[in-house]
């Protein structure tokens, strides 16, 4: 599945674990401490891919509390 990485004019992306930096995540404060692509912090980032701390109606949440929109690409 290809993903559509093409910005809508006059709009800011969400930038990769936003949320996560937001709200001060454990997890990714841990994170900011190591080097991307080390063994640690990959085996750390696994508990963000498989055993999130925060739920899908809370990040939600953050991004209407933050004004952010969801879009998808018409068929």
């Amino acid at each position: 599945m290809a993903e559509n990485t093409a910005s809508i004019a006059g709009y800011i992306d969400y930038q990769r674990r936003e949320y996560c930096k937001a709200v001060q995540c454990p997890v990714q404060l841990d994170l900011n401490q190591l080097g991307p692509g080390s063994g640690p912090y990959e085996n750390l980032r696994a508990t963000c891919k498989n055993a999130c701390r925060h739920t899908t109606h809370d990040f939600h949440a953050w991004l209407i509390e933050q004004g952010y929109l969801i879009v998808r690409p018409g068929k």
